[in-house]
């Protein structure tokens, strides 16, 4: 019998779509599912949506639920993480502090300014996590879901032995997409993706075996509707010659040419982002919403009377847990240290690249080296990464600021001395989160 922790389980969303997943494999329909959770309340709307879908799919698993992380990790074989440390109070700032500054953040949760003090509060609840494990279930595999994805596995898998990989939506996504634009079946799609969470590039795309990037350039160039749909990508694949995953709405937080004057955002990254911007990011009013309305919502979807579609989703995590387990090998993109995998980038920070899962465990692919066309984009990216993780490990005020001043959105706009009084800002109102920085003092 398969046991499977659930870290963060109060993410509702999250939570019952990965249980519907997993229980129709039949080699873990039996599954222990243990549910945890810091929210007793979230909790509990959790363990009522997974119990639903356990009796309407009539499965022989079991739901438990505990506020205690040591006892829904002891003797687990994957542990799912979906986890958020600190909410719309706190992490409000990392968006509102730039914007005051003229760095207008989007979605804020993966990278720059936002990403990197977002990373800072979440990295020392994650190590505890995997310390945890190291101790509980040091054969489980971790299967992250929570951002900012890349310099969190990066934290881990640089302070534990525990096996872990990130998974994130949008590589399979886009590849749905981009199938959809040159009216291709997904199942004749086959591709090759690497690069970074949220910045990996598909280094080809093939339908039935023939180069399909022709008929991305001519859907994308001919056809208004497709290129509206997503400026921003749209944009930088006909200018670099390979598309990004990840939406508009992040890929215009994370280079130099979108978001840097108020007439670009407008142009590039308010209609077709697909996330709507307005006075705020888009991200910042939805989760304010969430704090409001999330009772009702979920209460609602208890509450239909109709039966529950219990067909399997699109995410991974469920296929990896089979395959660990001895069902199905199976492929995915996931993050991982980059053991020469990707020879122009560092030795050992996280790459999002090919990996298959099977009983012996995750097996990395060797995928060689990113296009000149866009490497430098990942390059930059990663090594202020790097300076934000090692400031996470270290408490340094030194390097978040160097972190935040080779990002390359606010790079673009403001000065040194201007990223240095922001930084201190953001300090500041992390204080309580952050105690163990000091300001920047240059």
């Amino acid at each position: 019998m398969t046991k499977i922790a659930f870290i963060g389980a109060g993410s509702f969303g999250f939570t019952r779509n990965l249980v519907r997943d997993i229980l129709t494999f039949p080699l873990l329909e039996d599954a222990t599912l243990s549910l945890m959770d810091i929210d007793a309340e979230r909790l509990e709307f959790s363990r009522r949506a997974v119990q639903r879908i356990v009796d309407e799919g009539e499965y022989p698993a079991t739901v438990e639920t505990t506020l205690d992380r040591v006892e829904a990790l002891r003797g687990a074989d994957a542990v799912l993480c979906t986890i958020l440390a600190g909410g719309v109070d706190v992490w409000q700032h990392d968006i509102l502090i730039p914007k005051k500054y003229g760095v207008d953040i989007n979605v804020g949760d993966t990278r720059g300014p936002a990403g990197i003090f977002r990373a800072l509060r979440t990295i020392p609840v994650m190590l505890d996590i995997v310390k945890d494990m190291e101790k509980h279930c040091p054969n489980a595999t971790l299967l992250n879901y929570t951002n900012p994805m890349a310099m969190l596995c990066r934290a881990m898998q640089r302070e534990s032995f525990v096996q872990l990989t990130g998974l994130c939506h949008s590589v399979q996504g886009t590849a749905m997409m981009l199938a959809r634009w040159i009216g291709a079946p997904m199942e004749e799609i086959t591709y090759t993706c690497a690069g970074i969470n949220h910045m990996a590039w598909y280094l080809d795309y093939q339908w039935n075996g023939d180069d399909a990037y022709p008929l991305i350039r001519q859907a994308v160039t001919e056809n208004e509707e497709i290129y509206n749909e997503e400026q921003v990508r749209n944009e930088m694949f006909l200018h670099l010659d390979y598309y990004v995953t990840e939406s508009s709405g992040h890929n215009s937080e994370y280079n130099w040419w979108f978001r840097k004057r108020p007439d670009l955002i407008e142009t590039y990254a308010t209609h077709g982002t697909g996330w709507n911007p307005g006075e705020y990011a888009y991200i910042l009013k939805e989760y304010r919403r969430r704090e409001h309305d999330w009772k009702d919502e979920i209460e609602a979807w208890l509450a239909d009377p109709d039966a529950l579609n219990l067909q399997r989703g699109h995410e991974y995590a469920a296929s990896i847990i089979n395959a660990l387990q001895g069902g199905v090998p199976f492929h995915f993109n996931g993050n991982v240290p980059n053991s020469g995998l990707i020879p122009n980038l560092p030795e050992n920070v996280c790459v999002e690249v090919p990996v298959y899962a099977d009983k012996g465990g995750l097996h990395s692919i060797h995928v060689g080296p990113l296009p000149s066309s866009v490497a430098p984009l990942n390059q930059i990216t990663v090594a202020s990464e790097e300076m934000a993780v090692e400031a996470a490990l270290t408490g340094d005020p030194h390097l978040v600021f160097q972190a935040i001043a080779y990002d390359p959105l606010t790079a673009a706009v403001l000065s040194l001395a201007e990223i240095k009084q922001m930084v201190n800002e953001m300090l500041e109102q992390n204080r309580d989160y952050l105690p163990q920085f000091g300001l920047f003092t240059a």
